[in-house]
């Protein structure tokens, strides 16, 4: 029994130091500034080859294309912990818009 609770304890320390945070940004006009006008986040699995992408719709969002700062996709702590403990089975994604005040 306590082989077991070692290769446990081995096995979750390995998940959560293995996840690493990514980002992607496109900066329209540059960095954003304040909290993102809407946060959404994808569902995708198999190390992001299936599922459904979330379509979030800018210009909408933000009152206009030219009201547009950034988007960012972003694989936080969290995401990239599930994303660990599943073994890529399970990819979640994290979108973000930012928009001008």
């Amino acid at each position: 029994m306590k082989k077991t609770t070692k290769i446990i304890a081995f096995v979750a320390a390995a998940a959560l130091f293995l996840t690493a945070c990514q980002t992607q940004q496109a900066q329209i006009k540059g960095a954003p500034k304040g909290n993102p006008a809407v946060s959404k986040t994808q569902h995708l699995f198999i190390y992001g080859l299936a599922g459904q992408p979330a379509v979030i719709d800018a210009a909408a969002v933000c009152g206009g294309a030219d009201k547009v700062q950034a988007i960012e996709t972003q694989m936080s702590f969290i995401d990239g912990l599930l994303t660990g403990i599943t073994y890529s089975l399970y990819t979640p994604r994290t979108v973000k818009v930012y928009c001008e005040k």
